[in-house]
């Protein structure tokens, strides 16, 4: 019954708002439908729609993909000082780095879906129906990983927030092996996305072993550039309470994490280039371009630009605390780890060809209004989750809220009977 309630008070609460709430709700459905029809037209016509050929036959979609798998994981950075160090201004606000992490999972699925080009495949990733050729195929790891993660995030946001509703700590018998267990997930999801990448031997660019920890690296920069954001929002727009050491501190840790990313890619591009094996032309692509095509080098220079100057201004205590520098330094953040996984990784792994071809992909019209669909989506989904969240966490929303405005309302129609 209160669940019930919790349930029925949940949808109230996304369907009031204000007038900016529904122009933002109403611009996401805009983006769904968008991505609806581009999705039909791929549909009709086949994955030919895209500019995804046998060359490059992976692209925008799993580029996405790749770097919204970093941001799920991205959860275990408020995570780990909240439960394990038990630090208050954190725990504080650790719901909102659960919800971001169900809402990238939702994203990431998506991007997966469309990537298939034909939905009536989709049944092989289904457990006992279809055929996931388990354990010995990659990509039925990344399946139930990212499902086990995103349903376990899911889980433990719900019960933190019902058990706040109903003016409740939450149950640490129940929750606390669920949020310890969410850890070494995380990493796990991230894990086995490079090993997708590292398991293929026919592209020498990904068969690196610090492939995984350079993915983990890098998560834990652009999640929290996004959590960094979202909290600046939410404490503007919501007066949610967000203390400012949580953000100086989830600064101060991404400056470590991206030290780690530099250092990691500095290695690689070491090893590549003092080697010397024809392997290098990859990378030479990458950076310098090959065969007269450099269409990547200006967005490769761009991403390692944009994490430098990040790390520089996370790493100094005076930027990191400065409101300014800190939301250019999330941006930057943002732009080069999305730049890196989105560019910088997938188009450089097929690039040239196992046959010396070169040709130089770019996501077309039909992909970019998918993914615009597949954002609206997950943005949607974190909009709502957090249009019932923000309320309990300020204790607006609670399981007497109902009954105080109930008796409100009656006293109300009482006091005008009597006048």
């Amino acid at each position: 019954m209160l669940f019930y309630r919790f349930f029925l008070g949940s949808l109230r609460q996304i369907t009031r708002g204000s007038p900016w709430y529904f122009a933002w709700v109403g611009f996401l459905l805009l983006c769904i439908l968008v991505g609806a029809l581009g999705y039909i037209d791929q549909l009709k016509g086949g994955l030919i729609e895209t500019n995804m050929r046998d060359q490059v036959s992976w692209g925008f979609y799993i580029g996405n993909f790749t770097f919204l798998v970093g941001v799920a994981a991205a959860a275990v950075v408020l995570v780990i000082p909240a439960y394990i160090y038990q630090w208050a201004p954190i725990k504080e606000i650790v719901i909102i780095g659960e919800l971001l992490a169900v809402s990238a999972i939702i994203m990431c699925l998506g991007f997966v879906s469309v990537d298939i080009g034909r939905p009536d495949r989709f049944w092989h990733l289904l457990p006992i129906v279809g055929h996931m050729n388990f354990p010995s195929s990659l990509l039925a790891w990344d399946v139930l990983v990212l499902n086990c993660y995103g349903a376990l995030n899911f889980v433990i946001v719900t019960h933190i927030v019902y058990r706040l509703y109903t003016r409740r700590n939450y149950s640490k018998r129940f929750a606390t092996p669920l949020i310890l267990f969410s850890i070494p997930l995380a990493v796990s999801i991230h894990t086995v996305t490079a090993f997708v990448y590292n398991g293929l031997p026919g592209r020498p660019f990904w068969n690196s072993a610090i492939l995984a920890p350079r993915f983990l690296a890098s998560a834990f920069c652009s999640g929290p550039a996004i959590i960094l954001i979202l909290l600046q929002l939410l404490r503007r727009y919501t007066q949610l309470e967000i203390k400012k050491e949580a953000i100086w501190k989830i600064a101060e840790l991404m400056a470590y994490a991206m030290f780690i990313n530099l250092f990691l890619l500095g290695a690689e591009v070491f090893r590549e280039y003092y080697s010397g094996t024809h392997h290098l032309l990859h990378t030479k692509y990458l950076y310098m371009g090959a065969h007269g095509s450099h269409v990547l080098v200006p967005y490769a220079w761009l991403s390692v630009a944009c994490s430098v100057i990040a790390f520089f201004l996370f790493l100094i205590p005076k930027t990191r605390k400065n409101v300014v520098t800190l939301n250019v330094g999330a941006v930057l953040i943002y732009a080069g780890v999305y730049i890196e996984k989105g560019v910088a990784l997938v188009i450089p792994g097929f690039t040239p060809s196992t046959l010396g071809e070169i040709y130089e992909y770019s996501p077309s019209r039909t992909e970019l209004q998918i993914a615009a669909g597949v954002f609206g989506l997950g943005f949607l989904a974190f909009t709502l989750m957090t249009k019932v969240a923000v309320p309990i966490m300020r204790g607006t929303f609670h399981i007497d809220s109902g009954k105080a405005a109930a008796t409100t309302a009656k006293t109300a129609k009482t006091v005008e009977a009597h006048e």
